[in-house]
């Protein structure tokens, strides 16, 4: 049996970190596409905005976000997220 030395270790562990990069890139990838959809649920605005429950909510009560409330859930118009937040480019 081979010894594993610290150079071993380095190129497993540069293969592991491209390989996480590469599922990374590709879950993004995945997640851009979902997200061009027109009718947003609560979750998934709060995910791409990065923002918790309570400030979506004071967003919907202070009237600064429309919403639809369909079936007990809220639905957010793309269009009004990005004219409210700019499309996220800096």
């Amino acid at each position: 049996m081979e010894e594993i030395t610290k150079d071993d270790l380095r190129q497993l562990r540069m293969l592991i970190v491209d390989d996480i990069e590469k599922l990374l890139d590709q879950k993004l990838t995945v997640k851009l596409e979902k997200d061009q959809q027109e009718w947003l649920r609560s979750k998934a605005v709060r995910h791409i905005l990065n923002i918790s429950p309570t400030t979506l909510q004071n967003l919907r009560i202070s009237g600064n976000l429309r919403f639809q409330k369909i079936m007990g859930s809220y639905y957010y118009n793309r269009t009004d997220l990005l004219k409210l937040f700019g499309d996220g480019k800096k």
